[in-house]
């Protein structure tokens, strides 16, 4: 990969994906209450940072056609408070909905929140796995340079990065997908003690959409 594949197309298919996305959705109407048929492992969507549950439409619909109920927490919005906020959210939603033995499906930020769920007395009562997709466990090196709040809880030294990174316990329930190339997360999404999948896949989004992705999230949230 040459310079320009890497750092002009990459990106521009990667967020153009995302964009492209963001129109679709506006157009059409989406009820997830229509993923929540299934009689295998319960499944819950944790999108990104300033995604919605649509990012994960694709990913959660083919678990569906699977047998996998698929749950998403309504109060998310577009994931903009801080991940402990966002953790205790989607913490409510499993009490609520009464949900066990769940298969957590995260992607970036999601991924974050959704290992603060299963470090909580909730998360070790009624999550059996979580997949994270292209999530920046280590932080990311550009946080740094965005003076944007929201985005300031990735800089690699955060209270939040770091207490995550210090707390193992759970790694080994976590599947960590992840591109070969992100140009999001330059520290890569590699978390110890986890089973770490590359695909070879560029970008931040567009590896929500490809088949090798579902399969192998399929494959783990199916793993006892």
């Amino acid at each position: 990969m040459n310079w320009f594949e890497r750092h002009v197309a990459t990106r521009w298919f990667d967020y153009g994906w995302a964009y492209r996305l963001r129109l679709a959705r506006l157009r059409g109407l989406h009820d997830p209450l229509a993923l929540q048929s299934g009689t295998k492992r319960p499944i819950l969507l944790l999108p990104g940072v300033y995604e919605t549950w649509h990012f994960l439409e694709s990913v959660g619909g083919f678990l569906n056609g699977l047998g996998h109920p698929v749950h998403v927490v309504p109060t998310f919005g577009h994931n903009l408070r801080p991940i402990p906020e966002m953790a205790a959210l989607a913490r409510d939603y499993l009490e609520a909905a009464g949900l066990s033995d769940v298969a957590i499906v995260a992607h970036s930020k999601g991924g974050l929140i959704g290992k603060t769920v299963m470090l909580s007395d909730t998360g070790m009562s009624r999550v059996a796995s979580m997949v994270a997709i292209n999530s920046p466990f280590g932080g990311s090196d550009y946080a740094h340079l965005v003076p944007i709040r929201t985005l300031r809880e990735f800089v690699p030294s955060h209270e939040t990065i770091r207490a995550l990174a210090e707390n193992a316990e759970v790694n080994s329930r976590i599947t960590s997908v992840f591109s070969e190339w992100d140009p999001i997360i330059p520290n890569g999404s590699v978390l110890e003690g986890a089973r770490n999948i590359e695909l070879p896949s560029r970008g931040h989004f567009l590896i929500l959409d490809r088949p090798d992705l579902f399969a192998t999230v399929a494959e783990a949230v199916s793993r006892e």
